[in-house]
């Protein structure tokens, strides 16, 4: 039913040239078997899950983390609750030892509850741990973080930054989609999501197609690949990935990074924004405002403002960092109003 895997290069760790040129410019998805196989976690995860929990319990140093607790009865799948109006699965300030505990307590059930704990930056949980067990990413300031849980599914979302994904223990699914079939995944609301990032609605282990009949298109166009110890996989800005853990203790390492100025605001937010002040304009308003973001933003170049004083084009000039500070004060205060 889904296309072939990603191309499944192989690269080994000192080959830092080939990582160099893919995360510059990443247009696909690339799996890059082994890349992280001579971590120390690695290692550990080969043994067995208790010798991981031991490894991380090195460097844990009282640290508290956000997790997500789900009943036996949802299956590892976080999701909405029936009507949308919640969850199914609640959310506690833990300490990171309690979740390995839990991990460990429930390893051979062969029904267990759900735990998870995601995106937690590695050198506030773990200190030490990135000494040995890293990636540099070359030219980018990544931030790396951890993904700790037994069975779990992520729905298929996106992220605006680059994504390099190390599987460190347990083994891992990756569907991947291209941003273009965003229409075909039916994506529930933007301003109440599990995690921050728009979600699709679909269950992709058991999809709907009488509800979603439009999935059997994203299907067309989807890429599936397992991850084992040791395996990476890079996925480019605003691909959308759905993301399974299939053994009773998983940990993954994920780098982010951002091809454009940290300064810069977050692209989501803009989309709020214009569903807030555009989408309610009538038909021809609209229109008119399209033409004006093509002008200024998607299409902009040196015509948009060669009419004006290079010191009075303001930020139709560009967008530094102090020039984005005063904007966003711009923005607070007439949002303030």
């Amino acid at each position: 039913m889904m296309s072939a895997q990603p191309a499944a290069d192989g690269l080994r760790p000192e080959h830092r040239d080939a990582l160099a040129s893919w995360v510059a410019d990443p247009l696909e998805p690339r799996v890059i078997r082994g890349l992280v196989r001579h971590w120390p976690v690695v290692a550990a995860a080969r043994t067995s899950p208790a010798a991981v929990a031991a490894y991380l319990r090195r460097y844990y140093r009282n640290a508290t983390v956000g997790a997500w607790f789900g009943p036996p009865e949802i299956g590892g799948r976080f999701f909405y609750n029936a009507d949308l109006s919640g969850f199914n699965y609640r959310t506690a300030m833990v300490k990171f030892d309690a979740v390995l505990d839990l991990l460990e307590q429930h390893a051979a059930d062969p029904n267990p509850p759900s735990v998870y704990v995601g995106s937690t930056t590695i050198d506030t949980c773990l200190p030490g741990f990135r000494d040995d067990n890293d990636v540099t990413i070359p030219g980018m300031d990544a931030l790396a973080s951890l993904w700790l849980g037994n069975r779990a599914r992520v729905a298929a979302h996106f992220d605006a930054p680059d994504n390099l994904a190390c599987v460190a223990a347990g083994r891992r699914r990756f569907t991947l989609l291209p941003p273009s079939q965003l229409e075909n995944l039916y994506v529930g609301p933007l301003e109440y999501t599990p995690a921050g990032q728009p979600i699709s609605l679909v269950d992709f282990a058991r999809p709907d197609f009488e509800r979603f009949p439009r999935f059997r298109q994203a299907l067309e166009h989807a890429q599936v690949v397992e991850l084992e110890p040791g395996d990476a996989l890079l996925i480019p800005s605003l691909w959308w990935h759905h993301v399974e853990a299939l053994e009773p203790f998983n940990l993954l390492i994920n780098y982010w990074w951002r091809r454009s100025p940290g300064y810069m605001g977050a692209p989501l937010d803009a989309l709020l924004h214009a569903l807030l002040a555009l989408r309610g304009l009538p038909e021809e308003q609209r229109e008119v405002w399209r033409r004006v973001f093509e002008h200024y933003v998607f299409a902009a170049d040196e015509s948009a403002v060669a009419h004006l004083p290079v010191e009075r084009r303001g930020v139709l000039g560009g967008v530094d960092e102090v020039r984005a500070r005063a904007l966003r004060a711009l923005l607070l205060q007439r949002l303030n109003r």
